[in-house]
């Protein structure tokens, strides 16, 4: 039975982590053995069915003290003897911590020996800092590591020590994975680079298609609201047009900083949901979708979104999953990339276009929906089984 370490900060809820608890979830339910080892229990993390570990006390279980990103300290409970998916923790103890440097040395040192402690036959890492570690604590332990950049490599990377530690790790890991086309161009031929995209949550295939025809006249968008999302964006282009179109309204899903900000700026057509568990339900018979993202690595809302034949809008915004995922006029319109202004008036031009011809956006409804075959997630999680096995077997 193989065995895969998982490496990550924590398993808060990002699409990151996400896509590591389903992979985690995806590997055990095919014999696999999978340990996730995480620095930190975060405060709401996903749920793991075959988790061995459990944040109240239960019967038989050995009681650990572990630390939350703020360094609050925290109770879990773990039960060896359970199967199912195991996690470590590898956070540096409160008493144990020095000066900067010295605390990087220790941090390495518990890394390493929990690799030693596993021995599995593949580490995978996701995400910046996580990864370089990753790379470095399994020096000289005969570990593949696999590490995974999951955003735009210009955005993780750009700049500093972290950009010239991955010039030195990555050509040393068995192999980097990203979501995106043009972000395996970002490294150079020494990088053994390997595209695999996200796959759909089950959630949005198992929905039935809700006619063209019959779709609410809304306007939808889902995501943190902060700088990058730009969900000003799409608020400053809505305002454009919602004279002309007073039966529609813009419904924005999710949470964050700008949130005021945003909401000042809205006109009273704009509704603000909040944060919401019940994405696919909420969305599945709205009309049109927008991303107005400034970077992004492969984008969950946006493929979600297609698969609910969602008329979808979004920016040709690096590192390019977007424009890996419509065909401009085919299944989805994309926005080119500019200063603020010129991107209001052609997403305002855009979302015109798609209340009007109505023909073209029930074309690209119907051809959105075809991203259900390609990016199904036993078709996805088979590409990532197929690509672990080869390196396991080097």
């Amino acid at each position: 039975m193989k065995h895969i370490a998982m490496y990550i900060g924590s398993l808060v809820k990002g699409g990151a982590e996400r896509v590591m608890c389903n992979l985690a979830e995806y590997f055990y339910s095919q014999g696999y053995r999978v340990t996730f080892v995480t620095t930190y229990l975060g405060q709401e993390e996903y749920d793991v069915p075959h988790a061995t570990w459990h944040r109240k006390k239960a019967e038989g279980c050995r009681e650990l003290t572990v630390l939350d990103p703020n360094d609050m300290e925290h109770k879990v409970w773990i039960d060896d003897s359970a199967d199912g998916i195991k996690r470590v923790f590898t956070a540096l103890p409160l008493n144990d911590r020095s000066g900067r440097i010295a605390n990087f040395i220790k941090r390495e040192q518990i890394l390493k020996d929990t690799w030693k402690q596993l021995h599995p036959d593949v580490i995978l890492s996701f995400l910046g800092k996580n990864n370089i570690m990753a790379i470095k604590s399994a020096r000289g332990l005969g570990i593949p590591v696999v590490v995974s950049v999951r955003s735009n490599p210009s955005r993780e990377y750009g700049e500093g020590r972290l950009n010239l530690s991955m010039r030195h790790y990555f050509p040393k890991a068995a192999g980097v994975v990203v979501q995106t086309t043009e972000a395996a161009q970002y490294f150079d031929s020494r990088v053994r680079t390997k595209i695999l995209p996200n796959s759909i949550h089950p959630d949005f295939i198992s929905r039935s298609i809700v006619p063209f025809e019959e779709r609410a006249k809304e306007i939808v968008t889902v995501g943190r609201l902060d700088d990058n999302k730009n969900q000003i964006l799409l608020i400053k282009a809505f305002k454009e047009i919602e004279k002309e179109f007073p039966d529609y309204r813009v419904v924005i899903y999710g949470d964050g900083e700008k949130r005021k900000e945003f909401e000042s700026a809205a006109p009273g057509s704009v509704k603000f949901m909040g944060r919401v568990s019940d994405v696919p339900e909420r969305i599945a018979g709205s009309e049109i979708f927008v991303l107005t993202s400034k970077q992004e690595g492969y984008p969950n809302a946006l493929i979600e979104a297609m698969s609910l034949g969602l008329v979808c809008i979004s920016t040709d915004c690096p590192c390019g999953g977007p424009r890996d995922l419509i065909e401009n006029g085919e299944n989805g319109l994309l926005i080119p990339m500019a200063g603020d202004e010129e991107m209001v008036k052609e997403l305002s031009d855009a979302l015109r276009r798609v209340i009007t011809d109505r023909e073209l956006s029930a074309k690209m409804s119907q051809n959105a929906v075809k991203v259900r075959d390609e990016y199904n997630p036993d078709i996805i999680n088979g590409q990532w089984k197929d690509y672990l096995e080869r390196v396991m077997n080097k």
